[in-house]
């Protein structure tokens, strides 16, 4: 499947195939398509990556699998690191929106880059951190700060779906245009007509203020061209009823 230049995924030491799988859907849904496995626990390929990739299958079959995090990322010029916790370290830190940004500086000048995410129970150590360029940290309410990997690799590709100005999602349909000020004018002239017959419009004085209040309802409520034609129709017809009820009564 044909993928504009994007960061590669690099897991390192991932335990469950059932969270890699996960971790190719989230990658699939922001344009992300290249992911390299460090020493996968349960082994490599997975039947259950598989499944729990929900259709994202050319991610987890395209997976190159490495033996260390220096062999992962040898061909990468810029490497990021996600991790929830301060580290000795005198790295830049990031969050999400500026690694997005930094990432696509890099590869937009013609290098390759890549994201380190480490394994479920404790994430990247601390010789995994230190071969990244700077570590991202996704700012999370501190009395609970962790992420699962798949949550991790989701906001990542989000950020760096949106810093590329992607289109996403179905497609809409258009956006009915609204209706030209003329046609509403002619809605608020035949509305203020009937309700002026009806007597609603009453007492004198308060009336500028009465259709004021009246207009500014409608035009909050930006109507399409086919909604005031209906909302005209629907005022004909109650006027209409009521001659036929007073035509009635004589």
């Amino acid at each position: 499947m044909t993928a504009s230049p994007a960061p590669v995924v690099i897991l390192v030491a991932p335990q469950l195939g059932e969270n890699i799988g996960m971790v190719a859907r989230a990658m699939a849904n922001f344009g992300l398509s290249e992911l390299r496995l460090v020493n996968p626990r349960d082994g490599w390929p997975s039947e259950k990556a598989l499944s729990a990739a929900s259709g994202a299958d050319w991610v987890v079959e395209g997976a190159r699998v490495h033996g260390s995090t220096a062999e992962a990322i040898a061909d990468l010029g810029v490497v990021l690191a996600t991790t929830a916790r301060p580290r000795e370290m005198a790295k830049p830190v990031l969050d999400p929106q500026a690694a997005a940004e930094r990432l696509a500086g890099r590869i937009d000048a013609g290098e390759k880059a890549g994201i380190l995410f480490g394994g479920e129970r404790a994430g990247l150590d601390n010789d995994d951190v230190a071969l990244a360029d700077a570590v991202i940290t996704f700012p999370t309410a501190p009395e609970f700060a962790s992420l699962n990997l798949a949550q991790s690799v989701l906001l990542t590709g989000y950020e760096w779906f949106r810093t590329r100005g992607l289109e996403g999602g179905r497609p809409r349909q258009a956006v009915p245009p609204l209706a030209p000020k003329a046609d509403m004018q002619r809605l608020f002239e035949h509305l203020e007509g009937e309700l002026d017959a009806a007597g609603f419009l009453f007492p004198p004085e308060k009336r500028p203020t009465m259709v004021r209040n009246l207009r500014t309802i409608f035009l909050k409520a930006d109507l399409t061209d086919q909604e005031v034609r209906s909302l005209r129709g629907v005022i004909r017809a109650l006027s209409e009823l009521k001659k036929r009820r007073g035509t009635d009564t004589n």
